[in-house]
């Protein structure tokens, strides 16, 4: 049986974690779920640990402070290189991604090598966010699209799967970035390397406890990353 990888990157996640670990689980029994905490001082990692006791399928690796989303995944993709998983999914740990929605991945990932939950295939599919923030995201994508070339509708978006084998191309060693800028490199350095990405549409629910880890050095961050990954695409610099 393939095995399928969860990666649930969590920060003072204490009031979501007992419950979206189980929702996972139970979408397929090759799912395992692998928490990377970055030393929460609400206790999330003491809670996985709690819970590993009686759950073979939960895993974790806890790190001593805060040191952001993109290394947080990076160290995640290498644990399941390391370990040897068929796909690799990202996903939040605030209920914003549907759980529900991990037996569709793992459908469509059996045609195309990167699966994107997509908000903005049929419209915008975005519940309780602020019009502010919904515009930015959305322009954002607008924006990423015409400077990167790639045909993605949601390239900043959190919930997708990946093949091992596109984690395994990509120099996971010479990825920095963290946010929406991480998102983005990773989904642009997969298409470009000839990769098939392929999005599906979600909808995205604004978390349900605990608060957002947005941030302008994150938006700020996005803005120049794009302009960074095309000349490196055209200077053939991309690793």
């Amino acid at each position: 049986m393939k095995r399928a990888l969860v990666i649930i990157p969590t920060y003072n996640e204490a009031e979501n974690i007992r419950s979206i670990v189980p929702e996972v689980l139970r979408q397929d029994p090759c799912i395992e779920v692998l928490v990377v905490d970055d030393g929460s001082p609400d206790g999330t990692g003491v809670i996985v640990r709690e819970m590993m006791t009686s759950e073979p399928r939960l895993h974790l690796i806890e790190r001593q402070g805060k040191m952001g989303l993109g290394t947080a995944y990076v160290q995640g993709f290498k644990y399941a290189i390391r370990e040897g998983y068929d796909y690799v999914f990202e996903m939040d740990a605030d209920f914003s991604h549907d759980p529900n929605l991990l037996p569709e991945f793992l459908k469509e990932i059996q045609e195309y090598d990167l699966v994107l939950g997509s908000r903005y295939i049929r419209g915008v599919n975005v519940v309780n966010w602020p019009m502010k923030r919904l515009l930015l995201s959305y322009f954002a994508n607008v924006y990423t699209r015409i400077v990167t070339g790639m045909p993605v509708r949601d390239s900043t978006g959190g919930f997708k799967c990946f093949r091992i084998e596109v984690l395994k191309a990509i120099d996971l060693d010479a990825v920095h970035s963290n946010g929406y800028a991480f998102q983005i490199e990773m989904s642009f350095k997969a298409y470009r390397k000839g990769f098939r990405v392929h999005e599906i549409p979600i909808v995205f629910m604004d978390r349900r406890v605990g608060v957002s880890k947005m941030s302008k050095k994150i938006v700020r961050e996005a803005v120049t990353m794009v302009w960074r990954l095309r000349f490196q695409a055209l200077l053939g610099l991309l690793k």
